[in-house]
């Protein structure tokens, strides 16, 4: 079964070719390389070439779970970056992309992965099958083969095959890849038993390999030529074809014997004298098919001898590498691992550093909005004193207007009560001007004496005024809060009635007709919302 993977390409590694030092340094190396990839900035081509190498490499060696990785990692940097590549890069990785998706499907399928190969066929399919490019007949070649050497569908594995023959016949009958899958559809009809529709293939392939030039080395493909006539001849030999299987014998022979020996490989020549064995076996020639089964035998010795040194050697560094190899998975675990629990400890203190940073800005949020409140609150109560001190203040200026109000009226009356003393006064100076000259001089005296005791009587009135209100000031006091409207005389009434003195001397003591005087105990009974049947002089005296 031809695979048709541009392997050589990206081929980084040959068993032969490293001590088991240097596989351990190049291993060790090759990881710390891929762990350094994600640290670089740009340069998206040098790394996705890179991501390739690791891919193939570890293919090679047998690592295919780190194969695997690698072209995953490839595939997710390529469509991370593809709108930072140039167009020329973009057409560079259109076949690689196909490649890794090919690759990254046999390395399923050999850790027996199906499901998962089979994904990555269809996703190979889907992808390449919008440009016109070899890759994709190569993908369903590829996909037939997975059937055939997997699923051991071989009627699946047909249909795909034929879907890529066709297209590759159309589109591109010169390349190499033809060839490959006409050898798989003759292998299916080979395991089918059905010889006849092989050989016909095989000869086809036969002819196309004699002209065809490999798309790589330009070259001849040499040993596919005698694989395809050796195919040829063993399929013409079981159905009796001897003259067909003769005529292209010698024609291998010719080549090999002309074709310098670096181009035959050991085992094309080993396959080559195989079929030529079953040649003479089949003329009944007895002695050429022993002699060349002799030579078989000596060349697959000699093979085999240089095989068993080189396994040995590698059996060797294979158990040491395997060793190291479990010890650096053992590693990889671990360092993962830590990897691992770092990043969650970074996350929980990320969180925690964010968590602690919003309950901050909450608390500082919370502690303003608190604080305004407070302030708030206080330019409220603030505002609240303000207008209940004002409204005091015009309390207090109300009292004090309605004081000067019953002062001013005290005034008026006691003027009042002068401006009558004055009349009368006015009167009697009128009387003694007409009076006689031996009247006028008796009334003159009179009205001396009458002023006289005028004067003396407010000179005295108001000395026992402020005695009253010396000696009263507790009861003024208690009388004011209980009735804030009483004005001062209203109150040195209240308590010359306290102090039991009958009306009369109370009108002489205010200068006032006791007409007057009825007349303020009449406003004074108002004032203190008494009843008529309540007595004033009772009331007073009982406060």
């Amino acid at each position: 079964m031809a695979q048709s993977f541009p392997e050589d390409e990206y081929k980084t590694y040959n068993r032969t070719s490293f001590s088991e030092k240097q596989l351990e340094l190049y291993l060790s190396q090759h990881f710390q390389r891929l762990d350094l990839l994600p640290l670089i900035d740009g340069h998206h081509a040098f790394k996705l070439h890179s991501y390739l190498h690791s891919g193939n490499w570890f293919r090679e060696i047998g690592f295919l779970k780190e194969s695997i990785k690698s072209y995953k990692d490839f595939l997710l940097y390529y469509y991370a970056n593809e709108s930072s590549l140039t167009q020329e890069e973009h057409q560079q990785f259109l076949e690689l992309r196909a490649y890794a998706y090919g690759i990254l499907a046999d390395n399923y399928a050999q850790t027996s992965n199906l499901d998962s190969a089979t994904i990555e066929h269809r996703n190979n399919i889907e992808f390449i099958a919008k440009h016109n490019i070899i890759s994709y007949p190569s993908a369903l070649n590829n996909y037939g083969l997975f059937f055939y050497n997997y699923k051991k569908d071989l009627d699946s594995a047909l249909i795909y095959f034929n879907k890529a023959y066709t297209i590759t016949q159309s589109q591109f009958p010169k390349h190499t890849l033809l060839g490959s899958i006409r050898d798989n559809i003759a292998d299916v009809y080979i395991s089918e038993q059905q010889f006849l529709k092989a050989k016909p293939l095989y000869k086809t392939n036969f002819e196309f390999y004699t002209y065809a030039i490999n798309e790589r080395s330009h070259v001849k493909d040499i040993p596919r030529l005698i694989s395809a006539g050796t195919q040829f001849i063993e399929t013409s030999l079981k159905l009796g074809d001897l003259e067909d299987a003769k005529t292209v014998l010698q024609v291998l022979e010719t080549i090999i014997d002309t074709t310098k020996t670096i181009s035959v490989l050991p085992s094309s020549k080993l396959e080559f004298l195989k079929a030529k064995e079953l040649f003479y076996l089949g003329q009944n020639d007895i002695s050429k098919a022993y002699t060349t089964s002799k030579y078989i035998k000596s060349l697959s010795d000699s093979l085999t001898s240089v095989e068993e040194k080189e396994d040995s050697k590698w059996r060797d560094e294979l158990n040491t590498i395997t060793l190291d190899r479990f010890a650096l998975n053992f590693e990889i675990d671990r360092i993962q691992n830590e990897n691992k629990i770092k990043s969650q400890r970074l996350k929980l203190w990320i969180i925690t550093l964010v968590s602690s940073i919003i309950l901050i800005i909450l608390f500082f949020m919370f502690f303003r909005r608190y604080k305004n409140l407070v302030i708030a609150k206080n330019k409220q109560l603030l505002a609240e004193q303000t207008l209940e001190n004002t409204a005091l203040k015009v309390k207090q200026l109300h009292s004090e207007i309605k004081s000067k109000e019953r002062d001013l009226s005290d005034f008026a009356i006691n003027l009042t009560e002068n401006q009558k003393w004055a009349e009368v006064l006015a009167e009697k100076i009128s009387n003694i001007t007409t009076a006689k000259t031996k009247d006028r001089d008796k009334q003159l005296q009179e009205l001396e004496q009458e002023i006289k005791n005028k004067i003396t009587f407010d000179n005295d009135t108001k000395v026992f005024f402020e005695r009253l209100d010396k000696l009263s000031d507790s009861f003024y006091s208690e009388l004011s809060k209980k009735f804030p409207d009483l004005s001062k005389n209203e109150i040195r009434l209240c308590s010359l009635i306290r102090l039991k003195i009958d009306s009369r001397q109370i009108a002489t003591l205010q200068n006032i007709t006791l007409a007057s005087l009825n007349t303020s105990r009449y406003r004074l009974r108002k004032k203190l919302n008494l009843e008529e049947t309540v007595d004033l002089d009772s009331f007073i005296q009982n406060l």
